[in-house]
């Protein structure tokens, strides 16, 4: 057996009554099969899929544990349901029989609603209202406080009939144990009796269960505890659990995008590990090997992912055994991993689908389809953006013997390679560091600054795919004015010396604009002036990344929101805006124009071959997770239809 680079992270830890294979944990997430407050289908199957991954402890989340914390949608778990128990113990014999620790996080939102609605009223310690809702919560009185004890312990005893291996109390992201420990939210001070009170009522009921707690460790700006608050609770506790896991944030923070380039917990595991007997879980944005290392040799004892395992179950696995570099890796863009629509989704993993699919649901555009005619294995795919490269390294995985990339450019990525030059988007990067990677270990013939031709050239394959992408266009470009893709692909220089950008939004409030602005603080320009048909700044990227995309720009220039205006031209006086609510134009002086085009396909390639199949932005511009989703839809698709072709081939 090979030795594992990271020994620690290889090795047992026993844990309260349980014995824990690593020291790789999932940290607590929701796999979005819920309906109506319970598990449906697809549930199970998730939880075991994670479980064969490697991580040696799984904390489910997304639960709740009483009706007042439960969104009306019913998405989340509501464990102090008792039907929940039945299926819940699917779940944990799923992760049982893959050999993993199974527990199961529990938490009682308080004056926090997710931005969701609910049938009741919000409760907390006290009427202080929270800085991300529109109104203060009822203050909980008399005998509530022991129904949230009750709650606690309801919900606990159905996780334990479920089978769940131990329970998580969710203290963590300014939720209702957070608001009752902090001064801010709870003047009574009695919060560290109510959270004494719960874990009693846990332990009263089994002294084996493990019983772990999760701290956010930084400050804001309401409930947050400080970091001496925080280290004041911690020897009071430690002896009380078997585990203590730190996070970071409160809920519009904790989960942070890809401007987080280091693990934010391990700048406080110096002065935490002192604090703590009890093992310590290192948590959030832990996605490499190093990190991973870099944790443990600061004295966490298990270190604690969840989007990096979405992206890859199969992480732990691939780093204890030295093959770090094949992770597919979780950029951090938050994007469907957030939104539950409709189930848990991962833009860079087409793996993870709704229940019942074999993979995320993709149809490339067909332009010719005749297995029959095909006469053996050789594929191009012509474009390297992310669509052409899963195509093409699924079909090298899939055993396609002679796959040809082809790329215009003199580089890889396609756009994804111009969206990694962003300021603070160098998340995209990793991902191409991973297709390059496959591309060479399984010896696709990648040819760049090569325009693949319709004539012989194509002619000479089996099949086709096209991944050309799409050009980025407006009215205004012929005023002078710049795609953001022409200024993100060029970097600082092109706004270096402006004292005053126009950045011409289409609207939709996507990446393209906001890049643009950051390109632009970056650059030094002093004044930038917003222009937006839409009715706000960055209303479309997800709230977490918007947060912290306005922290960024705080007090960095002057910045100027023109929203429900439109660029209409541009003259040696300034850029022409058109007000669209007073029907009036004003003239904004600007030294250079930065346009949100519209993107539109490529023209397609006449190809005479037997299989040819479109993928990506040459069929509509989208979302990386669409391109990624179609090139292996293609790939599939190809795979299939050439073995199926030429069984002798496949013997």
């Amino acid at each position: 057996m090979t030795a594992s680079p990271l020994p620690l992270a290889a090795a047992p830890l026993v844990i309260g009554s349980s014995t824990l294979r690593n020291r790789l944990v999932a940290t607590a997430h929701a796999s979005g099969f819920i309906r109506d407050g319970l598990p449906v289908g697809g549930d199970a199957e998730y939880w075991g899929r994670l479980a064969a991954g490697g991580a040696a402890l799984l904390v489910c989340g997304g639960t709740t544990v009483a009706p007042e914390s439960a969104p009306r949608q019913g998405n989340i778990l509501q464990l102090h349901r008792p039907e929940a128990v039945g299926p819940l113990r699917e779940r944990v014999e799923a992760m049982h029989a893959e050999g993993a620790v199974a527990v199961c996080q529990l938490v009682h939102l308080g004056r926090e609603t997710l931005g969701a609605q609910s049938y009741y009223a919000p409760v907390a310690p006290s009427a202080v209202r929270s800085p991300r809702e529109p109104t203060a919560p009822r203050a909980l009185v008399g005998s509530e406080i022991d129904e949230v004890v009750e709650a606690f312990r309801v919900s606990s005893a159905h996780a334990l009939e479920a089978g769940f291996d131990g329970i998580e109390l969710h203290a963590a992201h300014g939720y209702l144990l957070e608001q009752f420990l902090s001064p801010r939210t709870n003047p009574r001070g009695d919060g560290l009796e109510v959270l004494e009170r719960v874990i009693a009522a846990i332990r009263g009921m089994s002294a084996d269960a493990l019983l772990g707690i999760r701290f956010s460790v930084d400050a804001s700006e309401d409930v947050a505890l400080t970091p001496d608050e925080l280290a004041a609770l911690l020897p009071t506790v430690d002896p009380l659990v078997d585990y203590v896991n730190v996070t970071v944030g409160v809920r519009a923070t904790y989960v942070r995008d890809m401007a987080t380039e280091r693990p934010p917990v391990l700048d406080d595991l110096a002065r935490l590990r002192p604090l703590v007997t009890r093992p310590l879980v290192a948590s959030h944005a832990f996605r490499t090997a190093a990190s991973i290392g870099d944790a443990l040799a600061a004295g966490a004892d298990l270190v604690g992912m969840a989007r990096a395992l979405i992206a890859d179950p199969d992480l732990p696995h691939k780093v204890l055994t030295g093959r770090a570099t094949e992770v597919r890796p979780c950029v951090a863009c938050n994007e469907d991993c957030r939104t539950f629509d409709p189930v848990l989704l991962c833009v860079v993993n087409p793996d993870l689908a709704p229940h019942g699919e074999p993979r995320r649901p993709a149809a490339p555009l067909v332009g010719a389809w005749d297995p029959a005619r095909a006469t053996g294995e050789r594929v191009a795919v012509v474009g390297a953006g992310p669509a052409g490269l899963e195509c093409a390294l699924s079909l090298a995985h899939a055993g396609v013997a002679d796959v040809v990339l082809y790329e215009a450019a003199d580089r890889l990525g396609g756009q994804l390679a111009t969206a990694a030059l962003a300021p603070h988007r160098a998340g995209w990067a990793a991902l191409l560091g991973f297709y390059e990677r496959g591309l060479s270990a399984a010896s696709v013939d990648v040819r760049l600054g090569q325009t693949a031709e319709p004539g012989a050239e194509l002619e000479g394959f089996d099949a086709v795919v096209l991944a050309t992408g799409a050009v980025e266009t407006s009215p205004l470009l012929e005023a002078g004015a710049m795609t953001s893709s022409v200024a993100l692909a060029r970097g600082v220089p092109s706004l270096a010396g402006a004292a005053h950008v126009v950045v011409a939004d289409d609207g939709f409030g996507w990446w393209p604009g906001c890049d643009v602005a950051e390109l632009a603080v970056a650059a030094g320009v002093p004044r930038i002036t917003f222009v937006t048909p839409g009715t706000a700044f960055a209303g479309a990227i997800p709230p977490e990344s918007r947060v912290q995309l306005l922290e960024r720009l705080f007090g960095t220039c002057e910045l100027e929101i023109l929203p429900l205006c439109t660029a209409t031209g541009i003259s040696p006086d300034g850029v022409t805006v058109a007000h669209r609510t007073s029907g009036g134009t004003t003239t904004v002086p600007a030294d250079r124009v930065v346009v949100v085009g519209e993107r539109r396909p490529r023209g397609a390639l006449d190809c005479a071959v037997p299989l040819v199949l479109t993928v990506g932005d040459a069929v509509v511009p989208r979302r990386v997770a669409h391109a990624i989703a179609e090139g292996r839809e293609a790939a599939v698709r190809i795979a299939t239809a050439v073995r199926h072709r030429m069984p002798h081939r496949r013997a």
